[in-house]
């Protein structure tokens, strides 16, 4: 778990490992620098797949915000303490891990490498790293957990229009030994993506991306309804064939069979049908709270006002967040939007952080301004693009190692001594 268990710290044998690794005839499977990830990971990808996965909304200035916020800030070391033993351990909700990240939860990883979110389990498994689960999954929650031991793991949800399947996914979720429900604001509806419209690709129309639906016994019922009556073939042109074969291997069962079948096509028009609630409310929430004691965190939030509401709605946590700049373009960035939150919430429940998190140092300085802990996103999406699971796994490895070196470099022992006296705002 912490490093300070395994006597030299995680982040010195991470680079002895690496440093030494090829003198031993071992190889890398990915780049080091995020920017040299991110290009390597390009050249693996589909002009589809690095669409979805780099791309945000509208001009992207939100996305370049979330990196242009860190700068804003200044890493202050202190000298003369003893770093010989550092302990990155955090505790979330009364469970203990060895970093203070999680992955976050992100669709469509079948884009990026066949082994999907399956790949992704394995390796934050093996790393005792927490994964939180996507609606959005290729693969679905009974499948990675059964791969991941007891190692932990949370369950992100899309508010579905049946709230009969939003029970459903719950009930699933604490089954899997989910630890948490991280319930997505933001995307009620899609952002306006030029790199994805300028492709004419979405994913979900080819039914990738909605393992969870199919494999979830509500929503196999609701495919028999009006939700899933699919209207007639479309004409067969290049486009449409490919699709209607995609439908067909990315559903469960035989692919000859669904080829024959309509159940490929009524799964994609129920999910479109039904995978968000737009009209969902502060008050909606009671329902959520009903269904489960897990620990409830919403992710979206960036106006102190809703974190204030958040805690008068009995939620558990929150997560400053703006989904990687993919929904409004111009928001604010979380980087920004973090120290208003943390002053409004006054330590009453936990408050993480996702989007632009590209280093150790970003790490550092969301928990110096207060978070309790951040998510990683784009970074391990890359690495599994490159290499699957064992990208995934050199990147957590790298992420923690750089963290790590980051705290102690700057005078920290444990994540709580890091504050934001070890800042300066330029």
């Amino acid at each position: 778990m912490a490093s300070k268990a395994s006597g030299k710290p995680f982040s010195r044998r991470r680079q002895t490992d690496i440093f030494l690794g090829s003198l031993k005839g071992e190889k890398r499977t990915i780049p080091i620098d995020f920017n040299k990830l991110r290009l390597a990971a390009k050249e693996h990808l589909s002009d589809e797949a690095y669409a979805y996965i780099a791309g945000s909304a509208g001009r992207e200035s939100t996305k370049r915000a979330n990196r242009d916020g860190f700068s804003q800030w200044k890493i202050v070391p202190r000298m003369l303490n003893d770093v010989s033993q550092c302990d990155t351990e955090i505790t979330l909700f009364g469970n203990r891990y060895p970093a203070p990240f999680l992955l976050a939860p992100i669709g469509v990883l079948d884009m990026a490498h066949p082994g999907a979110d399956l790949a992704v389990a394995k390796a934050a498994a093996s790393e005792d790293i927490p994964f939180i689960f996507s609606s959005q999954a290729s693969v679905d929650m009974e499948t990675c957990s059964s791969a991941m031991g007891n190692s932990p793991r949370w369950f992100q949800l899309y508010w579905s229009t049946s709230n009969e399947l939003v029970e459903s996914f719950v009930r699933r979720a604490e089954s899997c030994g989910c630890e948490a429900i991280v319930l997505t604001l933001d995307t009620t509806m899609l952002g306006w993506r030029p790199r994805d419209l300028d492709l004419d690709y979405l994913p979900f129309l080819r039914g990738r991306g909605i393992a969870q639906y199919s494999s979830d016994p509500v929503f196999q019922r609701l495919m028999q309804t009006e939700l899933g009556d699919a209207d007639e073939p479309p004409k067969l042109t290049w486009s449409s064939i490919k699709a209607l074969i995609q439908m067909a291997k990315n559903y469960p069962g035989g692919f000859w069979n669904n080829l024959l079948s309509k159940d490929p096509r009524r799964a994609v028009k129920t999910f479109i049908e039904c995978y968000s609630r737009p009209s969902l409310t502060w008050d909606d929430l009671s329902f959520l709270r009903s269904l489960t004691d897990l620990p409830i965190l919403l992710k979206g939030i960036l106006n102190p006002n809703d974190a204030k509401k958040a805690i008068e709605h009995d939620m558990d946590g929150i997560i400053v967040s703006n989904h990687g700049g993919r929904q409004v373009d111009g928001a604010i960035s979380a980087i920004e939007a973090l120290p208003n939150i943390i002053k409004e919430v006054n330590g009453d429940i936990p408050v993480l952080m996702d989007s632009g998190i590209r280093s150790g140092s970003d790490m550092y300085k969301a928990i110096a301004l207060g978070a309790d802990a951040v998510l990683l996103g784009r970074p391990y999406t890359y690495g599994l693009g490159i290499s699957g699971e064992q990208g995934v796994r050199e990147v957590l490895k790298n992420y923690r190692a750089d963290f790590e070196l980051t705290m102690a470099l700057s005078g920290c022992r444990t994540v709580s001594e890091i504050s934001e006296e070890h800042l300066e705002s330029v």
